[in-house]
């Protein structure tokens, strides 16, 4: 969903929207999967899930009904692109998950518990929510510029840079909050305080069982907060316990047929097709030209 949104907004300025036969604008769709496609070709993976939002609202909305409340409605020349994104990426023969009530990052989590022991992960998105997922088999390519320029968080640049465990990340975010998704955290404590007390006392519950020990002013906004401080920390957390019940074998990159490269076509995604078929290209000749793919913006 990060990959899909980014690609629309980066052409959606200049009112490029590519419809196709159909009227149906796939400037969102074809950065999407050709973003998809120079990730594979960059990171050389030998699996790959697709995970999507199911809709606006969560399990999260449930239990805090300001949750992301301030974002706008989507675009009207991205909406019929939800529905075709899911199609052209399930086209492709990718492995494709989303469940109702669920955000993506909940899925992504979930897939990352149950196969960070078994399998080196690379989350690629535009969503920092998901450092808190950093472990030593699992590194983050978060999208900088283009199709091809990440900047990848391992597990330990992220404690060097950040001063606290991607798991301290959650207990973080619960003081500050984060006003794109619409929680406020606790009133009164930034992030200096925020990074100061998570790295004195561990966790917001340890925050909390020591407030005593605190300043006058911080157990003031703490106590006053208090209940919000949980809720932000519930809202922050990334839950992993999804069930989503297949084999690290279902994952495996399918070959491209041509039935994939005919519905390419029959939907209007000739930019698509052409990278496909480079791609294809580049590794059957063992590299030969594979810059050209790296960057589709070139």
């Amino acid at each position: 969903m990060a990959l899909l949104f980014r690609s629309f907004f980066a052409t959606a300025v200049r009112k490029q929207y590519q419809l196709n036969e159909q009227g149906i604008p796939t400037n969102g769709v074809q950065g999407f999967v050709r973003h998809t496609l120079t990730a594979i070709s960059l990171f050389k993976p030998t699996h790959l899930a697709v995970c999507w939002d199911m809709g606006a609202v969560t399990f999260r909305n449930d239990i805090y009904d300001g949750y992301k409340a301030n974002r706008p409605a989507p675009a009207p020349e991205l909406v019929p692109q939800f529905d075709l994104a899911r199609s052209v990426s399930e086209d492709m023969n990718w492995k494709n998950y989303g469940v109702e009530g669920m955000e993506a990052d909940d899925l992504i989590g979930s897939l990352v518990k149950t196969w960070k022991d078994k399998a080196d992960i690379t989350i690629v998105s535009g969503d920092k929510d998901l450092l808190q997922l950093l472990a030593p088999s699992v590194q983050i390519a978060l999208t900088k510029k283009g199709h091809s320029i990440y900047d990848v968080y391992s597990e330990q640049r992220f404690v060097e840079e950040y001063g606290m465990t991607p798991v301290q990340f959650i207990d973080y975010k619960a003081f500050i909050g984060d006003p794109s998704d619409g929680y406020p955290g606790v009133k009164g404590i930034g992030p200096k305080t925020a990074l100061k007390l998570i790295q004195t006392y561990g966790t917001a519950e340890g925050v909390v069982h020591a407030v005593d020990e605190l300043t006058k002013s911080e157990k003031a906004k703490i106590e006053a907060d208090l209940p919000m401080l949980q809720l932000s920390k519930d809202l922050a957390t990334i839950h992993c316990e999804v069930d989503l019940g297949d084999t690290l074998q279902d994952l495996e990159i399918p070959q491209y047929d041509e039935n994939t490269k005919e519905r390419l076509r029959e939907n209007g995604l000739n930019a698509v097709l052409k990278q496909l078929i480079s791609t294809e290209f580049v590794t059957s000749t063992g590299g030969i030209g594979y810059e050209r793919t790296i960057d589709p913006f070139k």
